[in-house]
């Protein structure tokens, strides 16, 4: 029993250091890193709530042609939402000039995003979507900008633009 104990003990004082190392920031990042409840919502039902062209592209994975989107223009300050369940998925300052032809962001809002692997072009991509709803926005890549290197292209059609000075919309389930 005392044996127990003791490496009971042992163990907790090697963790110890690992939380040490922590900054007293990343500690509080992932205190506040909300968990987004998933909808159980069938894909069908979004079809009344979004134009045919959205749901193609959210819900059947289509791509919109590049340069179609007018969110490629946009340079306010807002949130870029998703199109069927309003769910804020990126920030105007993470916005850049990809040259892509879709709206392009260096990362997400924390939690917003799911991912899974998409072989449907043969070679591995990282496709994302709404962590809500699950409508495809786009493809990960790896040759964005510094610091992180990411390249988020977005469907513009399966965003919505926010302004800064607006209110966001309720949530849509």
């Amino acid at each position: 029993m005392k044996r127990r104990t003791f490496l009971q003990g042992c163990s907790g004082i090697t963790v110890l250091p690992l939380f040490l190392l922590l900054s007293t920031q990343a500690v509080a990042n992932l205190i506040n890193q909300t968990v987004i409840e998933p909808l159980n919502k069938p894909h069908k039902a979004w079809r009344g709530l979004v134009s045919a062209e959205a749901y193609r592209v959210l819900f059947e994975e289509n791509t919109e042609e590049p340069g179609s989107s007018e969110l490629n223009y946009e340079h306010r300050e807002g949130i870029f939402i998703c199109a069927a369940c309003y769910l804020p998925l990126f920030e105007s300052q993470y916005k850049y000039e990809s040259g892509s032809g879709w709206p392009s962001f260096t990362q997400p809002i924390p939690g917003s995003i799911g991912t899974k692997p998409d072989f449907q072009l043969i070679f591995l991509r990282t496709e994302y979507h709404c962590a809500r709803c699950g409508g495809h926005q786009g493809h990960v890549f790896k040759d964005g900008p510094p610091p992180r290197g990411e390249r988020w292209c977005n469907n513009g059609l399966a965003l919505k633009f926010v302004p800064k000075t607006d209110q966001l919309p309720a949530l849509r389930g």
